[in-house]
């Protein structure tokens, strides 16, 4: 019950501060009773957006779309007189339609203020849905995005005017889909065409943020059921935060082939900006509680040790190919309220090094997680990819922890260089490989070729796949397969580790898993997976 404890301790009720006027409200909700059995999450509605919002996955994937555009407004000093900007934008964009008949334009209007995205996202009180949050990890790899001054507006066309700042992206927080990518089959090579289609190298921070599944062919459990085998959306209302200042940005995007109008996809726009709230409060801590009323593995620890086994019965064998298996474990916590946004604040604690992500299709669970491992990020044709390996706790002392990370640089061979990457609980073997695509449409390939890593599935590839599919009796869904987002000059992707499905009907389901090898010890494994699970319920 270790982890339940520690998502009682996190998942609280919310009070907010105002930014302005510093005022203090409190709002909570009051328990409703749960069946241990039933799991329910709570009696919350969510509010659906772009009800009409056309997927994308429809289409001639080879079909280039009339017009992808950028277009920037003078700096505003406050989120409100942003929105202000941003609504009369829309309504001229309403009166002069572009004479074509498919196409996507963003406007963006700069703020300021330094905004915390989470803060926006979490102060939009209708809950409205669908909704993501991006988060990156290291700075260094943050682009840095080029937007007018105030001298004047950007020329339409993705270019900012030639007086302008440059700032880093630090998060994006997105509501509403201006188009969304869906499909029950495994990701394609022409899904991912059909996604390229409304991106451009001219407009940067037109982006799908989405997850891929585990394994695209393993059938689908209900509580996945709105992702898909695969979830990617262009947000509708989208929050930029930079370093030192922010962005607000709406996002038209139409495809008359898809049955989605210039008239539909505006209209849908307006009904989106009017529930967006500009009020943006910073949350602050208070004692309220949550209540945990059962917690259950997936295996249980029994059931786990017979798993164990049975992999390491097949890695014995004189023929068998298999050299490691990544074995994982599903929790579910039934409580009475989880605020996947409150939760996500709480895993910002242990972001240092890390992704943090949010992702929930309409009618969905939430999708989050604090993960520290890049799959790959794409500048152009330049690729980086990394490696995570073998886990360790963090010592208690500077001096146990110096051992620990001794002890784990030379457990194992790693080439060309090998690292220690330390999180605040954990510590990781870390190694870096770069390299360079021949074309842009090789982004599939090296997405294809890179998931499932070893890391989160074994090796061979294909032998370890196959005995996860024998061996475990849940749906690891998204948890373990990439995260992340497209863009028309840079992609970047994480793997979606140290995650969690939290909301409505499913309360919260937490994964960790652990590699198998020969040696392996079962309780230890156990340990390490009670380890894992601390990081996304802390």
């Amino acid at each position: 019950m270790a982890a339940a404890g520690v998502v009682a301790k996190c998942c609280t009720g919310r009070r907010f501060m105002d930014m302005e006027s510093m005022r203090c409200s409190f709002s909570s909700s009051s328990p409703t009773a749960i069946a241990k059995q039933s799991l329910s999450f709570s009696n919350q509605k969510y509010q659906e957006l772009s009800s009409l919002s056309m997927n994308g996955c429809g289409g001639d994937p080879r079909a280039p779309l009339g017009t992808i555009e950028t277009r920037t407004f003078p700096v505003a000093p406050t989120p409100e007189s942003a929105a202000d900007r941003l609504n009369s934008a829309i309504f001229e964009l309403k009166d002069n339609p572009p004479p074509v008949d498919s196409g996507i334009i963003r406007l963006q209007v700069p703020i300021q203020q330094h905004i915390e995205a989470l803060d926006w996202l979490s102060s939009q009180t209708q809950n409205l849905l669908p909704r993501c949050y991006f988060s990156g990890r290291d700075s260094n790899f943050v682009p840095l995005v080029d937007y007018p001054n105030g001298n004047g507006n950007g020329n339409g066309n993705g270019h900012a005017s030639s007086h302008h700042q440059r700032d880093k992206l630090v998060s994006v927080a997105g509501l509403g889909s201006a188009v969304f990518f869906r499909d029950l089959n495994p990701f394609s090579l022409d899904d991912w065409r059909s996604i390229r289609r409304f991106l451009s190298k001219r407009c940067p921070l037109i982006r799908a943020y989405g997850a891929i599944r585990f394994d695209g062919r393993a059938d689908i459990a209900p509580e996945w059921k709105g992702f898909g085998s695969f979830y990617f959306m262009v947000p509708q209302v989208e929050f930029n935060e930079f370093e030192g200042s922010s962005m607000i940005s709406a996002t038209v995007a139409w495809d008359n082939r898809l049955s989605r109008t210039y008239e539909e996809a505006i209209s849908e726009l307006e009904a989106t900006m009017w529930k967006i709230s500009s009020d943006v409060r910073r949350p602050i801590d208070n004692a309220h509680r949550a209540v945990v009323l059962h917690q259950a593995h997936v295996p249980d620890q029994p059931s786990w040790h017979s798993s164990i086994e049975q992999a390491l019965d097949l890695i014995r064998r004189k023929n068998s190919p298999l050299v490691k298996v990544v074995l994982a474990r599903s929790s579910r916590i039934a409580t009475v309220e989880i605020d996947p946004l409150e939760w996500l604040a709480c895993l910002q604690a242990e972001g240092d090094k890390a992704y943090q992500f949010c992702l929930q299709p309409f009618d969905s669970p939430a999708f989050i997680g604090n993960t520290p491992e890049r799959l790959f990020y794409r500048n152009w044709l330049k690729v980086s990819s990394e490696a995570l390996a073998a886990t360790r706790a963090r010592g208690a002392t500077d001096s146990l922890d110096l051992q620990i990370g001794n002890d784990l640089l030379s457990s194992t061979l790693v080439e060309p260089y090998k690292a220690l990457r330390k999180l605040p609980r954990v510590q990781h073997l870390y190694s870096q490989l770069t390299g360079t695509l021949r074309k842009e449409d090789d982004e599939f390939k090296i997405l294809s070729c890179l998931h499932p890593t070893p890391a989160v599935c074994g090796y061979p590839m294909e032998e370890a796949r196959t005995l996860i599919s024998e061996i475990e009796t849940f749906d690891r869904g998204m948890y373990a397969g990439p995260v992340g987002w497209f863009g028309g000059a840079e992609s970047e992707f994480a793997v979606g580790i140290r995650s969690a499905l939290v909301g409505k009907g499913v309360g919260a389901l937490l994964y960790a898993g652990t590699g198998i090898v020969e040696g392996s010890d079962p309780a230890l494994e156990w340990k390490e997976l009670e380890l894992k699970t601390s990081q996304v319920s802390a």
